[in-house]
């Protein structure tokens, strides 16, 4: 007979420590979340100041998003092989050091190249965070905790924007403090993990694919770089583009074959074998296309398209925020009460499809009190969505794979994410390049549409108001993309199978599979 384990040991949490445990993971959350909304406001001023392009601009965003993506699977499996706690303590320091190399850039380039080192660990957090809490708290009783973790995403979704203006429109502070303000808030929530976090250490030994993770990272990286600079840097069907679409496959191709032999596979195949755990999976490609590409837009079309200044900009996203705290708080009370999940996914990918539709017929001179009520039904699709696919996998995976299967759904989303980022982003270029080419011979004036973002301060003031034009009404174009790439959420949504919410946390269900382990041999 087993001696009996120790709280700690077993992962039983009672409910003071689960609270005090996720005070330190929701500083890590917020913190994360901060980085990755706060500079959205503050861009158009860092490209002018920069000297940027409308490609750069993209770049500013897709560089952290592809080094999130890159190293999500990473973090993941290795949070199943080593101390959850340290991993998140690396991930903070390694964001915080981004952070701070990115607030002293002085080029577009450099820029990038320290967001590249900020996504790092912006990727650890973003995925950790949820495999720590899945640890902590079982499937059934998470809903009880959605509040503050809801409440967590909105304030950091507003407050990152809105905090973003008021840098920006502070003349004593400036843009790069959009990147040193995390920092403090980093270090503090680096502190309090330290002192609250306490999980029980995978004893086994830790057998890491290394080849596997170089293949995955490279073979991302490559197709994300060929989305990005195709049509732009080069033509779509050159040679170049040809030569890193095939190396990206090849990559990757090398990748599942590694993989598939792998001992402990960073991303372990078995996972896809579950039809819940599949379609989760492309349903989150699909959703992190349409809201990283969609809504990262946003801020840029009120601030050029419609003249508001970064901290209106941010104050202008409110309804969707509101709306997306109210549905993911209120949802997650409800699936503890029922049971049931399901519905509240159907419900809120519906949503979303509507709340992109109605954000697709927009323009410039589009009532901004017509264009909240959009942004609000985005936002309660968003709020029931996000957070509950993650829950359905989890519920469904073997607890050894919560880490891995966790970081699988935040991958491919991101992953998502960064496709839609750049592909968006390129079709609103040429879009907005179109428009204004038309807008220009419509006034008589005889030029192309290649004014952008960096130059629009340079423009005469007649020019200026047809680009700005051209911003507003193409951004409605990639917006009923994110719509139609929806639907193919509800799809798959609609498919999964629903199981029942297990009432054992992850930390449990792994310390009762290793004691049942010696006894099985």
């Amino acid at each position: 007979m087993s001696p009996e384990l120790s709280a700690e040991e077993s992962g039983r949490m009672d409910h003071r420590r689960v609270i005090e445990a996720l005070t330190g993971l929701l500083l890590a959350m917020l913190t994360a979340f901060l980085s990755s909304t706060i500079v959205s406001n503050a861009l158009p001023t860092i490209i002018r100041d920069l000297h940027g392009s409308q490609r750069q601009y993209t770049w500013v965003i897709t560089a952290a998003l592809l080094a999130s993506t890159a190293s999500t699977p990473i973090w993941g499996k290795l949070s199943d092989l080593v101390s959850k706690k340290l991993l998140v303590q690396l991930a903070i320091g390694v964001f915080t050091l981004g952070s701070v190399l990115a607030g002293f850039a002085h080029s577009m380039d450099v820029l990038i190249a320290w967001r590249v080192v900020q996504g790092l660990g912006l990727g650890g957090l973003q995925s950790l965070v949820v495999i720590v809490i899945a640890a902590m708290i079982s499937p059934r009783e998470r809903g009880r905790y959605s509040g503050p973790i809801a409440a967590v995403m909105s304030v950091a979704t507003v407050a990152g924007p809105l905090l973003g203006g008021v840098i920006v429109d502070t003349s004593w502070l400036g843009w790069r403090w959009c990147f040193f303000v995390c920092v403090p808030l980093a270090i503090v929530s680096l502190l309090v993990v330290q002192r609250t976090l306490n999980l029980p250490v995978v004893r086994r030994k830790v057998r890491i694919d290394y080849l596997g993770a170089t293949l995955i990272t490279a073979g991302v990286s490559v197709l994300l770089i060929w989305v990005t600079l195709a049509g732009g840097e080069f033509a779509w069907g050159s040679g170049t583009s040809f030569a890193l679409a095939g190396g990206g496959v090849v990559l990757l191709a090398l990748a599942v074959w590694v993989e598939s032999r792998a001992a402990e596979p960073i991303i372990p195949l078995r996972l896809f074998a579950d039809r819940t755990t599949a379609l989760a999976t492309v349903a989150s490609i699909a959703v992190g296309t349409a809201l990283f590409g969609g809504a990262v837009f946003l801020g840029q079309y009120f601030q050029i398209a419609r003249g508001y200044s970064p901290t209106a900009a941010g104050l202008l996203t409110l309804p969707m925020i509101v709306g997306s705290a109210l549905s993911a708080t209120l949802s997650g009370i409800l699936i503890t009460r029922l049971g049931r999940w399901k519905v509240f996914l159907v419900a809120g990918s519906a949503l979303m499809v509507a709340g992109f539709g109605l954000l697709g017929t927009i323009d410039h001179t589009t009532n901004m009190v017509l264009l909240g009520g959009f942004l609000f039904v985005l936002g309660v699709g968003m709020g029931m969505t996000m957070q509950n696919l993650v829950l359905a996998v989890q519920n469904t995976v073997a607890p050894s794979d919560l880490g891995a299967a966790s970081s699988a759904v935040a991958f491919f989303r991101s992953l998502g994410g960064t496709v839609g980022v750049s592909v968006l982003g390129a079709i609103l270029a040429s879009r907005v390049t179109t428009l204004t080419t038309q807008g220009l011979a419509d006034a008589g004036v005889t030029g192309s549409g290649g004014a952008g973002i960096g130059s629009l301060d340079q423009l005469p003031p007649f020019v200026g108001d047809i680009v700005r034009a051209a911003y507003g009404d193409a951004t409605a174009t990639i917006l009923l993309v994110a719509a139609v790439l929806s639907v193919v959420t509800v799809a798959c949504i609609v498919a999964i199978k629903e199981v029942p919410l297990r009432t054992q946390s992850g930390a449990q269900r792994q310390a009762a599979e290793q004691e049942a382990a010696p006894a099985a041999v």
